[in-house]
């Protein structure tokens, strides 16, 4: 076994151990950080194939920015772990399905790729950049798809934005512009009183 296949499969086993933990995980918190674990180890998986901008982004954008945001969510929740894993027993029969045709699609096609004439890996030269041929592949041949996708996430964007800025009734908001024009004179009234002597004369 050469050095290549014992890192993949080191990484292969701790992205199967850190999916497990995810699924039995009792502990939101816990899974949330066994899921971290599965990206960061599948992102060691991309850079044994050449794939750095794949893995490198797997790691900025779900490790450092979506599971942070997960964490975030489910530990400011108060969330009811006995009413979370109601139905468990009642729906494990569909999932134990789902599961086992997985793991049947899984071998089928592993079986199918031992007996197809499997090319060998391409290696690169030293000067290769993953980063460099997906960007030229994005902006020439797949240009169009590319602004497509980026059309539609700017809409579902702004529509968010619009959603949660909309006005409705009975919430208190701030408004920020009448707070900056108010005066000390509209908010604040000095009364002059009189003093009065006190009860023993002095």
């Amino acid at each position: 076994m050469s050095f290549f296949d014992a890192v993949f499969y080191l990484f292969a086993t701790i992205t199967l151990f850190a999916g497990t933990g995810v699924i039995v995980a009792r502990n939101p918190v816990h899974a949330a950080l066994f899921l971290v674990l599965a990206f960061c180890s599948a992102a060691g998986i991309w850079m044994l194939l050449e794939a750095e901008f794949l893995a490198i982004a797997l790691v900025l954008v779900y490790v450092g920015a979506v599971m942070v945001l997960f964490l975030f969510v489910v530990m400011m929740l108060d969330i009811n772990l006995v009413q979370l894993k109601e139905g468990f027993w009642r729906w494990f029969p569909f999932g134990a399905v789902i599961a086992g045709l997985m793991v049947f699609e899984m071998v089928w096609v592993l079986g199918s790729r031992q007996t197809a004439e499997v090319s060998k890996a391409v290696v690169h030269a030293a000067n290769y950049s993953n980063t460099k041929e997906l960007g030229r592949l994005l902006y020439t041949q797949y240009v169009y798809p590319f602004e497509l996708a980026a059309v539609i996430l700017l809409v579902a964007m702004v529509a968010a934005i619009a959603l949660t800025l909309r006005r409705r009734t009975g919430v208190k908001t701030q408004q920020v512009s009448e707070q900056v024009k108010v005066r000390k004179a509209d908010r604040l009234r000095i009364v002059k009183m009189p003093s009065e002597p006190r009860a023993d004369g002095k």
